[in-house]
């Protein structure tokens, strides 16, 4: 990624409302860039191809693993996600940022090849109200839920590697606090580099 390219890690048990975060982020904050990964696991109602994810074949996600296409990958709750390249090079080629929406296994794989990456993790406000998020969003059989729930307890254990953590208790200031970090990394001095000699200079002509 050019230096002058953010990417932004955005890791959550499933239930703790990172997919709405994510809705309410990009329509706060411009130059933001979502990278699509690709599943292997089916589609659920109202999802399309290529909107959520991009879904494939077991055999086509092994193809893409062997001709070396991910920038990371993760078996999780039974299925294969990743992020491929493509998706780093459209951000970059577009001079937006890229938003990585993946899990505490992929995030630390990028981290180790992209270390400048903000890494930000949210937690649920608790053990009740993540299960019972889980269960009224009517997506998964009792038995998908009770194993999202043993992956939430190792998944929040790794809360610790991450830049920012936020917690999802009131939606408002969890949205609020989400596009705050992003912002606040935006106007990091380095970042601001090239800017700002263009000022200095203004003012010695």
């Amino acid at each position: 990624m050019p230096e002058n390219n953010n990417i932004f890690i955005l890791s959550a048990p499933s239930g703790a409302g990172k997919s709405t975060l994510i809705q309410l982020l990009f329509q706060e904050i411009a130059g933001l860039y979502f990278s699509i990964s690709h599943t292997t696991r089916p589609p659920r109602e109202g999802e399309t191809n290529g909107v959520e994810y991009f879904f494939v074949s077991e055999q086509h996600f092994r193809e893409m693993i062997e001709s070396n296409q991910f920038l990371e990958w993760a078996h999780v709750h039974g299925y294969f996600y990743g992020t491929s390249y493509q998706m780093v090079e459209a951000a970059a080629a577009q001079g937006k940022d890229l938003l990585l929406d993946i899990d505490i296994q992929g995030a630390a794989k990028v981290r180790a090849r992209l270390p400048e990456a903000v890494s930000i993790f949210i937690f649920p406000p608790s053990y009740d109200a993540l299960r019972r998020r889980l269960v009224e969003r009517r997506t998964d059989s009792p038995e998908q839920i009770l194993q999202r729930i043993e992956n939430a307890r190792q998944e929040i254990e790794h809360y610790a590697e991450y830049d920012y953590i936020i917690l999802n208790e009131d939606l408002v200031e969890a949205s609020r606090n989400l596009a705050g970090i992003i912002r606040s990394h935006r106007c990091k001095r380095k970042l601001q580099a090239e800017k700002i000699e263009k000022i200095l200079k203004s003012f010695q002509e």
